[in-house]
């Protein structure tokens, strides 16, 4: 916490290819959180400016930019300094957001629920009917899945939390079993499955679970690595030869790198959450902060992984 602080800084303007967002709600993720305890790969410089997701209106257009106009209401993830008044993106990082959708869920979309939805969809290959597991089920990732699996035509839902207290809150989300993690997760999900074991398993804990994973994975099934919540270093993957003799598939997904590669598959990503908002068929508990000052606190709660679901900070507007 005592890493966090705000600051005034000089507002930024557009240049080609970019505009500038009156931010009015920013998104507060456990990137930050990685990012201010040092974990490598996720800051360039020092001081850095947290904040990766936004809601707002555009404030200012730079050179060879179209398809937007000062004044529309968007979402764009940001690449950081998303935690501030305003804030400089590519322009390729924008979507408009539909008038159905609330301002603090826009605001969710472009990190968070593009994850979720680009992890089952793209990275997963979910099918309906297909058996879910996810680790850190109480987290903002965690419970965009449990809501995005029905909407994308059902399954069993199951979830890992970290402590015991968490169970509550990811049943409450929508997973249909909950496990705290200190118990024996083979036994309990293949208890969950009549002993099938689990389509796909979505893990954000780096490579410290992944013998569970391959333990609890049906034949066909995938599992998929998204992060390195502990940190540390990652361990090796599995030999071709047991992946081939179970037929199982380990893949990765990094949203902030697709973001940066490629851009239309994520911004696509984007566009669809927003437009599942709006046809009411998603629907995401949201927790507001006042502002920039109560983000710290949020930081460290994520840290202290005493989180639950969704932190948004109302800055403006």
């Amino acid at each position: 916490m005592d890493r966090t602080e705000v600051r005034e800084v000089e507002e930024p303007r557009p240049g080609p290819g970019e505009v500038t967002i009156d931010v009015a709600y920013a998104g507060i993720n456990f990137l930050d959180v990685m990012a201010r305890r040092g974990d490598a790969g996720y800051v360039g410089a020092w001081p850095y400016a947290p904040g990766l997701e936004v809601s707002g209106a555009v404030r200012e257009i730079g050179p060879d930019v179209t398809g937007l106009a000062v004044g529309q209401r968007v979402a764009a993830f940001t690449a950081g300094g998303g935690l501030g008044d305003v804030v400089r993106v590519r322009a390729e990082f924008v979507v408009p957001v539909p008038d159905k959708v609330p301002s603090p869920v826009a605001a969710a979309a472009p990190l968070m629920l593009t994850t979720a939805l680009l992890l089952l969809e793209d990275a997963a290959r979910f099918r309906p009917g297909e058996t879910v597991l996810m680790h850190s089920a109480s987290g903002g990732v965690g419970s965009a899945v449990a809501q995005l699996v029905p909407a994308l035509g059902g399954g069993l839902r199951i979830g890992t939390v970290g402590r015991p207290d968490k169970v509550a809150s990811a049943l409450k989300s929508g997973y249909d079993v909950a496990v705290p993690r200190s118990e024996d997760l083979t036994e309990a999900v293949r208890a969950a499955t009549g002993g099938a074991g689990v389509d796909i398993v979505l893990d954000p804990l780096g490579t410290t679970m992944l013998e569970t994973d391959l333990g609890v994975t049906a034949p066909g099934g995938r599992i998929v690595l998204f992060g390195n919540a502990g940190g540390g270093d990652q361990a090796a993957l599995p030999p071709a030869g047991r992946l081939i003799g179970g037929n199982l598939a380990i893949s990765g997904f990094s949203i902030s790198r697709l973001w940066a590669t490629a851009p239309h598959r994520a911004a696509a990503g984007l566009r669809r959450v927003l437009d599942l908002i709006a046809e009411g068929r998603l629907d995401i508990a949201i927790t507001e902060v006042g502002s920039l000052a109560d983000v710290p606190a949020v930081h460290q709660l994520l840290a202290e992984g005493r989180g639950d679901g969704k932190y948004v900070a109302h800055l403006q507007g």
